[in-house]
């Protein structure tokens, strides 16, 4: 029996701006001192866990990347870059939080805000990742590191059952491929960052 393609699915670790409630977008903002231990967490609970991975491919945006290379250098395997993973071009809005972006377009500012991808842009060049990473690495496992909206919007078209877009940082989604559907088997999960709040009380 051949191997199955699986893809684990990363969200970038935390940043200033997250912590602001800025949207980034294609902004290079990098991780902060908070972010880099997430990803040291993710890391170490990867090469814990002993599934295999084949590498890690990630966007070059450098909370991305950061986030990557801290994965790949633990667990010893090889790291790629490819553009078509940035974040969506949030246009207007990038550096702004949600009262500044409701006081400025208001409600609708999702739709208002202009030179901001559409949701067609944004899978066109996932999709086109996809597919390519498919044809490449069949029955392998790698994991991709990338951005919430770009990672939400790609999950809802992949997998019919994931309906909420919304995804913590560095959190970990796992899902395999059989036959022509991508199925779930980790959504959406931070369970490695409880390392450190019980270290913190013990």
């Amino acid at each position: 029996m051949s191997a199955t393609t699986r893809i684990g699915w990363i969200r970038h670790g935390i940043t200033a701006w997250n912590q602001l409630g800025k949207i980034q977008g294609a902004t290079d903002i990098p991780l902060s001192e908070e972010g880099g231990a997430q990803a040291r967490l993710l890391a170490a609970r990867l090469a814990e866990e002993k599934n295999r991975w084949d590498g890690v491919v990630c966007s070059p945006l450098s909370r991305a990347k950061s986030t990557g290379e801290t994965i790949a250098e633990r667990l010893g395997i090889p790291i790629r870059f490819d553009s078509r993973l940035k974040e969506r071009a949030f246009g207007e809005a990038e550096g702004t939080t949600e009262p500044e972006r409701l006081a400025r377009w208001g409600d609708d500012w999702r739709r208002l805000v202009p030179d901001q991808e559409t949701d067609e842009q944004v899978l066109e060049r996932g999709l086109s990742f996809l597919d390519e990473f498919v044809r490449d690495h069949e029955g392998e496992a790698w994991l991709v590191v990338t951005h919430g909206s770009f990672l939400g919007r790609m999950l809802q078209s992949m997998c019919d059952d994931l309906t909420d877009g919304r995804l913590n940082n560095v959190s970990l989604t796992v899902v395999e491929r059989r036959g022509e559907k991508w199925i779930p088997l980790l959504h959406n999960c931070t369970a490695h960052l409880n390392e450190r709040i019980e270290s913190q009380q013990s």
